[in-house]
């Protein structure tokens, strides 16, 4: 499969830099071809300027300086989003990708307003591999936003019968390293066995 991975995390000493290392590992292993996409090594500009914003809805006009992301997003078989949460959310860097690439003609066809349809066929898998400092039971009370954009909004783009998997640590701040060690091990495995 051809895989959009995008990692979003400052860090490049991070635990988040050990995750994906053993997940591009996993895909590796399971003769995957990667496309890695580190919003911040890329210097991924994730303001949405009001000029476009303007264009938006202009589907001739609205990839303009995001050509190259679009493509990438759209040429996949699969996508896996990883990130941090944090204050119960993803980073405003992931969210301001998000902002630009799911846009009319891109990720969805919104020539009938009344009927707004997907437009990521392409996509046959998404996953999400997400660590929170808090405990799943103050997600839980919190909504758990992360979730449910990983495995409802993000879904909702992708081909009908799309596979989406969440893996998530929680309490990571505590996580002793057996514990991060096997969430590792974990997320390689599933990696290795994404089809």
């Amino acid at each position: 499969m051809r895989v959009l991975y995008i990692y979003c995390h400052p860090l490049p000493e991070s635990f988040h830099a050990a995750i994906r290392e053993q997940a591009l590992a996993g895909l590796k292993a399971g003769g995957h071809d990667v496309d890695l996409l580190d919003l911040y090594a890329e210097g991924f500009d994730p303001v949405l300027s009001a000029d476009a914003r303007r264009r938006y809805h202009d589907t001739s006009h609205n990839q303009t300086g995001v050509e190259d992301y679009v493509r990438r997003l759209t040429s996949a078989d699969a996508l896996v989003v990883q990130f941090p949460v944090w204050c119960f959310g993803m980073p405003a860097m992931l969210k301001g990708f998000l902002d630009r690439m799911i846009m009319p003609g891109v990720a969805f066809d919104i020539t009938d307003p009344a009927k707004v349809e997907p437009m990521l066929g392409n996509l046959k898998r998404v996953t999400g591999i997400v660590t929170y400092g808090r405990p799943r039971w103050t997600a839980f009370a919190m909504g758990d936003p992360p979730r449910k954009i990983v495995k409802r909004y993000l879904r909702w783009f992708a081909d009908r019968r799309a596979r989406v998997d969440y893996h998530a640590l929680y309490h990571m701040n505590v996580a002793t390293p057996a514990q991060r060690a096997a969430f590792m091990e974990k997320i390689k495995l599933a990696m290795t066995r994404l089809a």
